[in-house]
């Protein structure tokens, strides 16, 4: 059945705002609960954290005080569903844990979104970064055995594969090179809209967990991985901010915003497997379709078109986390020599991409490596979670 946002009504706004009993939210179990659903809880505050930051840069260039009243009333309500949405992680979890559940998320939802994105540049563009958050994963994995004396199973069950993508070392690109094109607003299909926010929330979220957690370590190695894969993380931020036209106004942004998270809410009420977490769904949806109403109402007060023009009438098909083994197998067998140039892609290095790599690893191995090595000295081999067999690149599979 269609369902359309824009004229459904959800909680009235003085309704929605939650005492700290209601936010009280009851974790996960760590050792039980469904790997998606941790998947959708760690997205889902990605996509919570970018609402709030957005309204807060919004109010910082915004000279009405009546707007700006009205934009923090819908943010503090966006802060309580942060807080509940993040507080369903466990605190069982270390946070190599849930650094693998966050490396899951980047694979298995931007593989989704790849698969599904309509436009070619765009979909090139998820098809590139997903390599790299799949070899991050095996990176982790790597620590993860190696200090935990864990394996990468006990997080992402056999649903996501573990093995080499494109390798970290050659993530490093000059910063002008991770700039792509933007979509054309006016032309663009609205679901490469809600593809592009959607990804670009869930790898800034990412970028923000590394840069927090990684000092936390003792382990040299562990400190060292963080600092790595965090500067790469915000390579992978400039990568899909680029992607959205900066010539969308602020009321045309607020409104694609509280779409983007009506429609994720709708999609992970439809397809969570775990009631209590799916009734914070469901609870969240129906606050936020006030939250489109209210961002809607001040678009057509300041903005000069219609909504229908911005977003559409009905939800598109629900985001799905589901495994993507053999589509990205594909991409890493045709697609793990890219690298970036200007705002396009080609598979052989070029003098900036070399000179950058020279300044950046100083003629040192990186972290990433160093990992890779000090794990199979201590485990015996490095590891692997390959469960469609061997490894799609020969010169990557083991020996």
């Amino acid at each position: 059945m269609t369902f359309n946002p824009l004229r459904e009504r959800g909680i009235p706004l003085d309704k929605q705002l939650r005492n700290w009993r209601e936010l009280n939210v009851t974790p996960i179990d760590p050792d039980h609960a469904d790997p998606y659903t941790r998947c959708r809880i760690i997205a889902m505050n990605g996509i919570e954290v970018e609402a709030v930051m957005f309204s807060h840069q919004m109010a910082r260039h915004c000279p009405d005080t009546e707007i700006k009243q009205q934009l923090a009333r819908v943010r503090y309500i966006e802060a309580q569903q942060q807080k509940a949405v993040n507080w369903l992680l466990p605190g069982l979890a270390s946070v190599l844990e849930t650094t693998l559940a966050y490396e899951q998320v980047a694979v298995d939802l931007t593989a989704w979104v790849a698969r599904m994105e309509p436009d070619p540049y765009l979909q090139q563009a998820y098809q590139f970064g997903v390599l790299e958050d799949f070899d991050h994963l095996y990176r982790y994995a790597n620590l993860y055995e190696m200090i935990e004396h864990r394996k990468a199973e006990k997080v992402v069950d056999q649903l996501t594969e573990v093995m080499p993508g494109r390798p970290t070392i050659m993530h490093h690109r000059d910063p002008v090179d991770n700039v792509r094109e933007p979509y054309d607003r006016a032309t663009v299909d609205p679901l490469s809209k809600l593809h592009a926010l959607t990804i670009m929330s869930a790898e800034q979220q990412t970028m923000n967990f590394y840069m927090n957690v990684g000092p936390e370590y003792m382990e040299p190695i562990a400190r060292r991985l963080y600092q790595e894969i965090g500067l790469i993380e915000e390579e992978h931020v400039t990568h899909y901010e680029s992607l959205v036209d900066p010539g969308e106004t602020w009321w045309e942004m607020l409104l694609n915003h509280e779409y983007n998270e009506c429609y994720l809410y709708h999609s992970f009420m439809e397809t969570e497997t775990d009631p209590k977490v799916k009734a914070i769904w469901e609870l969240h949806l129906n606050m936020e379709l006030e939250h489109l109403r209210l961002a809607a109402e001040m678009f057509n007060k300041h903005d000069t078109r219609d909504v229908a023009e911005v977003v559409s009438p009905k939800l598109p098909k629900p985001v799905t986390f589901e495994p993507n083994k053999e589509y990205v197998r594909d991409l890493i067998a045709t697609q793990i020599d890219y690298t970036t140039i200007g705002t396009g892609y080609v598979q052989e290095a070029h003098e900036r991409f070399e000179k950058f790599q020279e300044q950046i690893h100083g003629g040192e191995q990186p972290p990433s490596e160093a990992v890779i090595e000090e794990n199979k000295a201590k485990s015996g081999e490095e590891y692997r979670l390959e469960t469609e067999g061997p490894h799609p690149v020969e010169r990557l599979r083991l020996s």
